[in-house]
């Protein structure tokens, strides 16, 4: 058997094995270069920023919420806290069956479908191992049947949490308001870092304009987690800041009485001090319970709000405009003496109906036999519709809208809400641009005693007369007593410089129309050692035809005349002001007067020195 013998050339060999250690020593020592360079990056140019990433994996930012602050009424009494209130809340995570669970917690606890739906758009947002809550407010009887069947529940549990809570519900719904879920386009506009980890914000009323205030600062904790993002410990925390507690300048044993006083009818009342500007009275009825708002009101119930005949979430006290009627009647009297135009002594007849010129139309006074030949005073007195018709044309709506610009009417109060309507003060450059019509001499007339293009609303109407009853000094509206801004720091009033005189002339002929046997709303005046000044006030909500007569027994209720009534008191050291709108009340003097008077004998019993 022969063998073949392959011949080795030892020096091809050693050349082929020196190349190949020469190949993996320069592969070695590039890889080994590349690892020391890396080395050198992440220990030197990338250590600070590798360093945050290894700190954030482990150290988790976590916001503490702080307490909202509470508000307080003039004498102390709460009209929002928080409260403590138990709630139903889940972990996913610690749930084999999900579903499964909602449906039997649905049926033991009888939940809506519609909490059911809250909670899954909720918990998505979250992580798997987040408490989630599924039922909020928890009655004693739901406390009681879940701890019954709690073993059968692993991953559920019933948590404490502060809630804000209203005490008195519809009486100060408009004012006070109420905070509701954040919503996606609140989050874009609030301030991100002070608001992680909260979940309500103040949607109207004192509860929005004060959000800030309110809401306070939010604290931190630095939480160390594993890598699942679980905590295990509290490195270091910043305690949150409280909100701060508002005391309003609102009376809400006050408030009750004239909320109580509209009874059936729907309509405002405001009452202001005089001397601060505090609003003592901000009662639009009817008021809604804001306290469902806060856990999340059901959309039948929210519906049913909103679809309402009797509009509850409408604040007819800062938003609601309605003609003044005659209550415009002292404004346009002080404008003549002011002007010049008439005198107080000076006299009108007025057979029951009012023309001009060469026009047949008939403007007609309320009291279709006329009141007679009336001076300034009696026409106050008595509401002489055509004494005011002919004193308006004297004037011209010129100098009548400049005049009641000055008391501001047209223009927002300056009240510490949001949301309020400025009304309407016709002009002819108003109609000009608006309506692209000329200015008509019957418009002026109609104006003259409150009605046609002029809306005013109960805050307004409120704030004229304190500036009225203060001779003149411009009387600034607010709520808040005691915030952020000193109280000193408010601006000082602003004088008007009206003759003393004429003033006291109009002042006069308001007490008249309380305290004169003739006077329309002289039954208030009885049984109190003080004068009342005021004045009643009617509003149409629709026209009359030229010779058809009014009879409120014959139309539809949602037709009937708006009663109005401005009042301040003492007349002779005004400290309360007060308007009142009825809405399809009818008479001011039968209707709205006895609410003013209602409010104005409380207020007076508890200050006023005899």
């Amino acid at each position: 058997m022969s063998r073949i013998y392959t011949i080795k050339n030892k020096l091809v060999e050693s050349r082929l094995f020196l190349n190949r250690i020469i190949a993996a020593f320069i592969v070695i020592l590039l890889l080994t270069s590349g690892l020391v360079v890396r080395l050198v990056y992440l220990q030197i140019v990338g250590h600070e920023h590798y360093t945050t990433l290894a700190k954030d994996n482990s150290i988790k930012i976590e916001p503490l919420v702080p307490t909202r602050g509470i508000i307080y009424d003039r004498h102390g009494k709460v009209l929002a806290d928080n409260t403590q209130s138990f709630s139903l809340e889940l972990i996913p995570e610690q749930i084999i069956d999900l579903d499964d669970t909602l449906l039997r917690l649905q049926k033991l606890l009888d939940i809506s479908d519609e909490k059911i739906d809250q909670f899954q758009k909720q918990r998505k947002r979250q992580k798997r191992f987040a408490s989630t809550p599924l039922l909020m407010s928890m009655s004693d009887e739901e406390i009681a049947k879940f701890a019954v069947a709690r073993p059968y529940f692993p991953g559920v549990d019933i948590q404490a949490r502060l809630v804000r809570h209203y005490p008195y519900t519809d009486l100060a719904s408009h004012v006070v308001g109420y905070v509701g879920r954040i919503n996606e386009a609140e989050m874009k506009s609030l301030p991100i870092a002070e608001y992680r980890g909260s979940s309500h914000v103040g949607k109207i009323g004192i509860e929005n304009t004060y959000e800030t205030e309110l809401h306070g600062k939010t604290g931190y904790a630095e939480i160390e987690t594993n890598v699942q993002g679980r905590a295990i410990n509290t490195v270091n925390s910043v305690p949150p800041v409280p909100g701060e507690n508002l005391y309003l300048t609102l009376d809400i044993d006050l408030q009750k009485t004239a909320y109580d006083a509209l009874d059936t009818f729907n309509g405002a009342v405001v009452a202001i001090e005089i001397k601060t500007g505090g609003v003592l009275v901000f009662t639009s009825r009817p008021g809604f319970d804001p306290n469902p708002f806060v856990i999340g009101i059901s959309n039948d119930a929210y519906q049913a709000l909103q679809t309402s005949d009797n509009q509850p979430l409408y604040n007819r006290a800062l938003r609601g405009l309605y003609p003044p009627g005659s209550t415009l009647k002292p404004f346009i009297g002080l404008a003549g003496l002011e002007y010049n135009a008439i005198s107080a002594e000076h006299k009108a007849f007025c057979p029951g109906y009012y023309q001009l010129p060469n026009v047949s139309h008939h403007y007609r006074d309320w009291k279709r036999g006329g009141h007679g030949s009336v001076n300034m005073t009696e026409a106050i007195t008595q509401s002489c519709d055509v004494y005011f018709y002919s004193l308006a044309l004297t004037l011209g709506i010129d100098r009548m809208h400049n005049f009641l610009h000055h008391f501001g009417f047209g223009e927002k109060s300056g009240i510490d809400l949001v949301g309020e309507k400025q009304g309407l003060l016709p002009s002819r450059e108003w109609k000009r641009n608006r309506r692209n019509q000329a200015w008509y001499p019957g418009e002026t007339l109609i104006t003259g005693i409150g009605q046609g293009f002029l809306q005013v609303s109960p805050i307004q109407l409120a704030r004229a007369t304190a500036t009225l009853a203060n001779k003149g000094k411009v009387v600034t509206p607010f709520l808040v007593k005691k915030s952020a801004i000193p109280e000193d720091s408010l601006s000082p009033q602003e004088d008007l410089n009206l003759n003393p005189e004429n003033i006291n002339s109009i002042i006069s002929a308001m007490i008249n129309v309380i305290h004169d046997p003739h006077g329309t709303a002289k039954s208030i005046g009885k049984d109190i050692d003080y004068q009342i000044a005021g004045k009643t006030g009617t509003a149409q909500v629709f026209n009359i035809k030229q010779d058809a007569k009014y009879n409120e027994n014959d139309i539809n209720f949602k037709l009937r005349d708006h009663a109005l009534f401005i009042s301040f008191a003492p007349a002779d050291d005004p400290k309360i002001a007060v308007a009142v709108i009825v809405e399809n009340g009818g008479h001011g003097g039968s209707v709205a007067a006895p609410i003013a008077g209602k409010v104005i004998k409380q207020f007076l019993g508890s200050n006023h020195e005899n």
